[in-house]
């Protein structure tokens, strides 16, 4: 009976530190544990794109790696007439190899808002991971269900001066797993532009995270994005601030 009674309260301690430590997190540390979930330290994935539109469909394939927030490469690996094309950020900036032409093209700011590779993700959506953390501020608006997960519901708002394209941000982030579950992006005119969800959670490398990552324009019915992980790798040794370079996307093969 007392073993009983002693394994009861240690659960119940366990439940209250549990409870605890989850209301002494704020909006912004729980985007940047999901973030850090996300990224990792370092990371490898080969990725497929899907590109549905009412007309046609496009599968695109891609190897990735990144470092941190700041430093990402992906190299395309098909469709033939795409393939070893090779994009490049580090920080802000964002550049663009195609060998086809055998040039390096450095995207401007007055592309960022552009389709990338014909997708409903923009140039910005590659740029601006750590934009969420750093330009916005962030509240906790509740609690709700998504994919029978409990999530915290936070609303992003820009700072005065953070050079931003969205006018607000509503993130859905489960409680216990810190998944990115679902996001809406507003313009200025708090217009709803486009919905963001992720699922089925698989084990990548060393963590489970979601797989699949879905973009819907609002206003474009039929419209859909789909990017789908086959594989991941954390904490890849190889990987460092060198490696990120515009010399190296001219090297860089798929691995």
């Amino acid at each position: 009976m007392r073993k009983t009674k002693s394994i009861l309260f240690t659960l119940v301690l366990i439940s209250i530190a549990s409870f605890l430590n989850a209301q002494t997190l704020t909006a912004k540390a729980i985007i940047q544990k999901s973030n850090d979930l996300l990224l990792g330290k370092s990371s490898f994935s080969e990725m497929t794109m899907t590109i549905t539109r009412p007309e046609w469909t496009r599968t695109i394939s891609m190897q990735s790696w990144s470092l941190g927030e700041d430093f990402y490469m992906i190299y395309i690996t098909a469709p033939a007439r795409d393939k070893g094309q090779v994009f490049l950020k580090r920080e802000q900036d964002m550049w663009n190899w195609m060998p086809s032409i055998n040039r390096v093209i450095k995207i401007p700011p007055s592309m960022m808002m552009q389709s990338w590779m014909g997708s409903d993700f923009s140039n910005n959506d590659l740029v601006k991971q750590n934009s969420i953390i750093i330009d916005y501020t962030h509240r906790i608006l509740g609690s709700e269900i998504i994919d029978g997960r409990d999530c915290y519901k936070i609303e992003l708002m820009p700072l005065d001066d953070a050079a931003v394209v969205w006018g607000k941000i509503i993130m859905w982030i489960s409680k216990n797993e810190f998944y990115q579950l679902k996001s809406e992006f507003y313009d200025d005119y708090m217009e709803l532009v486009n919905i963001s969800t992720s699922s089925e959670v698989k084990n990548m490398g060393d963590r489970d995270l979601p797989s699949v990552f879905k973009i819907y324009p609002a206003n474009k019915e039929g419209n859909i994005t789909e990017l789908r992980i086959t594989h991941q790798e954390f904490n890849i040794k190889e990987v460092n601030e060198a490696f990120f370079s515009q010399q190296n996307m001219k090297k860089i093969r798929a691995k």
